[in-house]
């Protein structure tokens, strides 16, 4: 399971964007240097960007365009809540469809609502469960103060990231609002990966300027995100919109496909994919790991510590990474996990690295009962 970063743009409608020529918008997307698009798949209990008069899907050619050109493409779905398992179900088929490298649930007014919490709970179990090893998002309102009693937690109960609005509607502030909005999230009880989404778009008289759109990648990359998302592809090339080349010409490369993922990444989807000898194979041959209780060495020990983890204190367990940082060759991370014995909060671990391999490795954690 990757984990989400670069430039990244949303696309609304296939056929306002580049006349709806999926070769073109492959081109354009790659010029800008844009690591992933997310495409609108489906909405509520059907799919979305298909041609009811011919019956077409207008999605495949596009998937295909942006993967020719190394670009992830990731799927979302605006839900309503009224039939919480049919929901999920198509999402779930349009992910597979296309093998999409990750979906976005994008939760907004409907969820406002006493309640609500019951078909959310619903909707992203069943997603979940349909789509274990695809990364979800959670898209939707910047500030969770604001915006209760919308069930935040229960969507980010499920999720691996989270990709708020961090619309500055009708003002000029877009750091302010970017800390304020990430302070916030981090207050809730479920703490995920932030991966906000700026404004490149304009309503009711207000519209975003090429200088904010600057200024809000600036305070992205200032904070140590891995990087933002901007709503939406339509509007940012419309004419006079003047909000696509702030994207393209800032300096954020897509990952290169030659160059190794850092560690951390590469251990989530080890552990991920639940096989003990993939994750031992990050650790060098006299690696030491350390927990409270104990300290082993070598390659068959840690081997022997993650087939007991994986396989009996946490059988069929997803990992959440919820922070992490890095100071020279340490690595800081903090983790949850969900299995299907017990559940982890509080992981936190330091990873000490040394020719891109684990040599020292402190972990803790606390198993609570499912």
């Amino acid at each position: 399971m990757a984990i989400l970063q670069g430039k990244g743009m949303y696309l609304w409608r296939i056929d306002r964007v580049e006349n709806g020529n999926p070769d073109a918008i492959g081109r354009v997307a790659k010029e800008a240097g844009l690591s992933h698009v997310l495409l609108k798949v489906a909405d509520g209990r059907g799919p979305y960007n298909i041609d009811w008069d011919t019956n077409t899907d207008w999605c495949p050619p596009v998937v295909e365009a942006l993967r020719a050109r190394s670009i992830e493409v990731w799927g979302w779905q605006y839900i309503y809540g009224r039939d919480a398992v049919k929901e999920a179900r198509e999402a779930i088929k349009r992910v597979k469809q296309f093998n999409l490298d990750g979906f976005v649930v994008n939760a907004e007014k409907e969820f406002k609502v006493k309640g609500m919490d019951v078909p959310a709970k619903t909707y992203m179990k069943e997603l979940r469960s349909g789509i274990p090893n695809t990364p979800i998002g959670f898209s939707t309102y910047r500030y969770p103060s604001y915006h209760r009693p919308l069930p935040f937690e229960v969507f980010l109960e499920y999720s691996d990231i989270n990709m708020p609005q961090v619309y500055w509607v009708q003002a000029n502030n877009p750091g302010a609002q970017l800390l304020k909005s990430y302070r916030e999230y981090q207050g809730l009880s479920v703490v995920r990966e932030y991966f906000p989404t700026g404004a490149a778009y304009k309503e009711h008289g207000w519209t975003a300027t090429p200088q904010q759109v600057t200024a809000f990648l600036e305070a992205v990359k200032e904070q140590g995100m891995k990087g933002c998302n901007f709503w939406e592809w339509s509007w940012a090339r419309a004419n006079n919109s003047q909000l696509w080349d702030p994207v393209k010409n800032f300096n954020w490369p897509a990952p290169s496909a030659n160059q190794p993922a850092d560690i951390t990444i590469r251990f989530l989807d080890a552990v991920n994919s639940r096989d003990p000898v993939k994750v031992a194979s990050l650790y060098s041959n006299n690696a030491v790991h350390v927990t409270g209780q104990r300290t082993i060495q070598g390659s068959s020990q840690i081997l022997g510590w993650y087939n007991e983890l994986l396989k009996q204190k946490l059988p069929n367990a997803s990992f959440h990474i919820t922070g992490t940082n890095q100071r020279d060759n340490i690595r800081t991370v903090t983790w949850t996990a969900n299995s299907s014995t017990g559940r982890v909060l509080d992981g936190k671990d330091s990873l000490g690295i040394k020719n891109d391999k684990i040599a020292y490795h402190y972990s803790y954690f606390t198993v609570q009962p499912s």
